[in-house]
């Protein structure tokens, strides 16, 4: 591997971060969006602790090897990631006062229970009674034989009482219930000013109701929190099944080795060494003295008040000219490919497509991967639906899908219940492929029709996350994903393919010899160019092809969200890269790769990021477009994006994160505004030539 410059990609990760916490300090993004943003901020945190900072802790026992085989000491990694961290959270307390003050400015007020007024105390009063009660679950601690098992996805309030002249306190512990309240409890509207109180402070306010058995004249409450390692040691006994090892192993993370334990700062000392020494948390769980409230998250689901003008304006699904109003998406289909493109487009026409499928008397089989689905997944009811019609469902379900393993096992048992055919594991292989493939016998033969996409098969995310899917009924491209179905079932030959790019067979070679191709034009004189998007850029053995290519004269353009451990512009390394992340109201998830080939490009899309487990450790496809007419649209759909001088930020050595500026007399270009109107106006221009 050659020694070229390459961003830590925990650091580059928190970067990322940076970007997501810009959009909340933003006095241009709608205060409660600007709030939503600070719960996404606090989520992905939580995972990054659960995650990465689990793996570079259990890294720092073997420092010096590591910086020997990885190019890096973990524990200096550590260390930036430790300063980074305190530098964001003090931007986060500050952007969370500032978007207080700016709901106040709106008569909106986030109360605490000592500031309830007597006609609201009794509401909450009323409120904790029907609603909160049954669902609190003292537990006293001073009797307790063990302190219980803290879940990193829930928060606590420690409570104490005691008697005013007493040193001697009780001690108790109870979990918030959010899993089946709200976290927010909107307060009946006072002339125009409205008032919300925290979950937190419902309970708070009403403990003397909890603990009425005692006799105490003093009680306080501060709220808790837990961050455990999330990383899954899947037990390899060959005596148990994937889902038995499965769900051995989910079991292990909710008593995994403690990494985080945050309180509020304001909870006395003594009260903090009492939970401490009764938690027997040793001195590497980092302690962290948060605020009064943990679980930002929550604020992804704050209540909109019916302020829809302190919200992004609601944008409405845009029709697909190919599709509205069709008798039939399969009939479509054979006429031409399709792109959708969410969530400008609903999802609602995949699951239109699911729905013919499923009731279509000359479909005979259906095969799916899932990797996550909807809570409430009107994917897995179609094809139940198709079960119970008599179609063969095959349904590959991938058990180890970070934190969808407990959803995905039930999944797969409600499948298998119903008759699907379900496979959920292949030795050493994530599937993450997104494929959806139906046979349909036309005429005494198979045919088989498509759907290959570069996001999950899931309702909720797909009106969230910018996604694509290609539905297609091209032979060639669609038998290579049946013979993907016959290697899931029966995974002892590797597939030969032709058109598709898949992981970990093909498509790191392939994207190397697209690549060689644009430097071997480059060299020719002939018109070289690279662009791809993506989620996240960590692979360094691409990386330093990239290198190579810039080198060679190749022009490359990366838009890239998370992580990009590539640096663009350095001299003699990467002076013709140039790369920025965009991050807006849609989670940009599309990921698309286009090589110029001398004038001719070849477009791709698919399900994989340019990281060293989608190359080598997953299952991943990559589908070339081959209609000219959606290639076009692809690439038209990359120069906005590419164009975008509102929500861009350009990559650079230091990540700055800076925005990328218009010059003075140029237009505002919002990517995500102007991909909307690409694909109204796409849908005008289709209905006008219909009406002619």
């Amino acid at each position: 591997m050659n020694n070229q410059p390459i961003i830590n990609r925990e650091l580059s990760w928190l970067s990322f971060n940076e970007r997501v916490l810009q959009e909340a300090e933003s006095n241009d993004v709608p205060v409660l969006e600007r709030l939503k943003f600070l719960g996404i901020y606090s989520n992905n945190l939580d995972e990054f602790f659960r995650v990465r900072i689990a793996t570079v802790k259990r890294m720092m026992a073997f420092d010096k090897r590591a910086q020997e085989e990885m190019g890096f000491a973990p524990s200096k990694v550590f260390e930036a990631i430790e300063a980074k961290l305190k530098t964001l959270q003090k931007r986060y307390t500050k952007a969370y006062e500032q978007i207080i003050k700016r709901l106040e400015q709106e008569q909106i007020f986030i109360i605490n229970e000592t500031q309830l007024d007597k006609e609201q105390g009794r509401f909450v009063k009323t409120y904790f009674q029907e609603k909160v009660r049954l669902e609190v679950f003292p537990i006293m601690l001073d009797k307790a034989k063990k302190f219980p098992t803290l879940q990193d996805s829930s928060i606590y309030l420690a409570v104490r009482f005691a008697k005013n002249k007493s040193k001697i306190f009780h001690h108790a512990l109870i979990e918030v219930p959010t899993a089946s309240v709200s976290r927010f409890l909107v307060l009946p509207p006072q002339k125009n000013k409205q008032c919300i109180l925290f979950l937190d402070d419902v309970i708070r306010y009403s403990l003397k109701d909890i603990f009425q058995i005692y006799d105490f004249d003093k009680i306080e409450a501060y709220t808790i929190k837990f961050t455990r390692d999330a990383e899954l040691d899947v037990d390899n006994d060959v005596s148990l099944t994937l889902v038995e090892s499965m769900a051995m192993s989910l079991k292990k993370r909710k008593n995994a080795a403690a990494l985080r334990f945050v309180y509020d700062a304001s909870m006395p000392r003594d009260f903090q060494n009492y939970l401490i020494k009764k938690m027997a948390l040793d001195s590497k769980v980092q302690l962290f003295a948060g605020a009064r409230y943990h679980n930002f998250k929550d604020f992804i689901k704050f209540p909109n008040l019916g302020k829809t003008d302190l919200l992004y304006p609601a944008q409405q699904h845009l029709i697909h000219p190919d599709l509205f109003k069709a008798r039939s998406i399969l009939e479509k289909m054979k006429e031409k490919d399709v792109l959708l493109y969410f969530p400008y487009h609903s999802f609602d026409y995949f699951l239109d497509l699911l729905r013919e499928a499923a009731i279509d008397p000359l479909v005979s089989h259906i095969r799916i991967t899932l990797y996550r689905v909807a809570n409430n997944s009107h994917v897995i009811k179609s094809l139940i639906t198709a079960l119970h019609n008599g179609k063969d469902v095959t349904v590959f379900i991938e058990l180890r899908a970070r934190f969808d393993e407990e959803a995905n096992i039930n999944w797969a048992a409600k499948l298998r219940e119903a008759g699907a055919h379900v496979l959920t594991g292949i030795s050493g292989l994530k599937v993450h492929s997104k494929i959806c493939l139906i046979t349909r016998r036309e005429k005494g033969q198979k045919v088989y029709y498509g759907g290959i996409g570069t996001g999950n098969l899931h309702e909720q995310t797909a009106s969230a996350y910018t996604d694509a899917m290609l539905l297609t009924c091209n032979q060639t491209i669609t038998k290579e994903a049946r013979q993907l179905f016959s290697f899931f079932d029966k995974n002892y030959s590797v597939p030969k393919m032709n058109k598709l790019l898949v992981a970990p067979f093909t498509l790191r070679s392939k994207l190397t010899q697209l690549i060689n191709r644009e430097i071997k034009n480059a060299k020719a004189g002939k018109k070289a160019e690279i662009i791809f998007k993506l989620n996240n850029l960590v692979d360094e053995e691409m990386i330093q092809k990239l290198y190579t290519a810039s080198n060679a004269g190749v022009n490359v353009r990366l838009v890239v969200r998370g992580i990009c451990s590539l640096i663009p512009g350095v001299p003699g390394v990467s002076e013709r890269i140039q790369a920025i992340s965009i991050v807006d109201r849609f989670l940009e998830h599309t990921r698309v790769f286009v090589f110029e080939n001398a004038g001719n490009p070849d477009v791709f899309i698919g399900s994989a990021d340019l990281m060293r487990r989608n190359l080598d450790y997953r299952i991943e496809v990559i589908v070339p477009i081959i209609d000219e007419k959606i290639k076009k649209q692809l690439l038209q759909l990359l120069e906005i994006q590419w164009r975008d001088n509102v929500k861009a930020r350009i990559f650079d050595e230091k990540q700055t994160n800076v925005f990328r500026k218009r010059i003075t007399t140029g237009l505002a270009i919002r990517s995500q505004e102007a991909t909307y109107d690409f694909w109204k106006q796409f849908a005008d221009k289709k209905n006008k030539e219909k009406k002619k």
